[in-house]
């Protein structure tokens, strides 16, 4: 239908608007050893970063909304839970943008105090630096992870898209779960080629199912064809 294909095309823009802004919302800053020192010289950084990871949440509730009236014809339920799975990524992403300005706060702090409570100072920012990175990385993506089991379950079933694209997507929502698992239990960093790569998969696939969705959109078959037929 014309109104499935709009919303398809609406959808994979949103995806690609999404991972934009999720590579601009890095703050590299935040990553060097005395980041502390840095950060009030480095203030557009945590800026522009904060700036892109809010337009990421309207991008990632967005996806969401645009594709439940389709997924709700085919699984309501699991259409469902995948839109409450990216609701509750869109909150983590609210406390990532919020805790980006503190960083700010401590480096100011940090430089009033000199080096008779920088050891306090550095313990804070420490544990700063460890929350946003169990948000961002652990809480996060594993609700969009979560949620992206439900999307391609019912994907797959359906075969509104093809299902090496779906599969694709199940392998790839698993290995960064997974990924965020080891980070949650000290297995791995964020900024390991390990953690890296086990997210490699999901990139790729977001990439090739936006431009799916933006040529093809979804094909006219459905689940209930499907079952007609036998196929899952």
């Amino acid at each position: 239908m014309a109104a499935d294909r709009r919303v398809a095309a609406i959808a994979g823009v949103l995806v690609i608007v999404g991972m934009v802004a999720g590579v601009l919302s890095v703050v590299p800053v935040l990553e060097e050893p005395d980041y502390l020192a840095l950060v009030s010289a480095n203030e557009s950084q945590l800026v522009s970063g904060a700036i892109f990871q809010f337009v990421m949440i309207p991008a990632c509730a967005g996806f969401a909304l645009c594709l439940y009236p389709v997924l709700r014809r085919e699984n309501e339920a699991l259409g469902l839970g995948f839109v409450g799975f990216r609701l509750i990524a869109v909150a983590f992403h609210f406390v990532g943008v919020i805790l980006l300005p503190l960083f700010l706060v401590l480096g100011q702090e940090f430089a009033r105090v000199g080096v008779s409570g920088a050891s306090h100072i550095e313990g804070l920012g420490e544990l700063l630096r460890t929350a946003r990175d169990l948000v961002n990385h652990v809480a996060l993506i594993v609700s969009l992870s979560l949620g992206d089991l439900l999307l391609f379950g019912v994907l797959y079933r359906s075969r509104l898209v093809p299902r090496w694209l779906s599969a694709w997507g199940l392998l790839g929502a698993g290995s960064a779960g997974l990924a965020s698992f080891l980070v949650l239990v000290g297995l791995t960093e964020v900024v390991t080629p390990l953690y890296l790569a086990m997210n490699v998969p999901s990139a790729l696939q977001s990439v090739v199912l936006a431009l799916w969705l933006i040529v093809r959109g979804f094909a006219a078959r459905t689940s209930r064809a499907a079952g007609a037929t036998g196929a899952w």
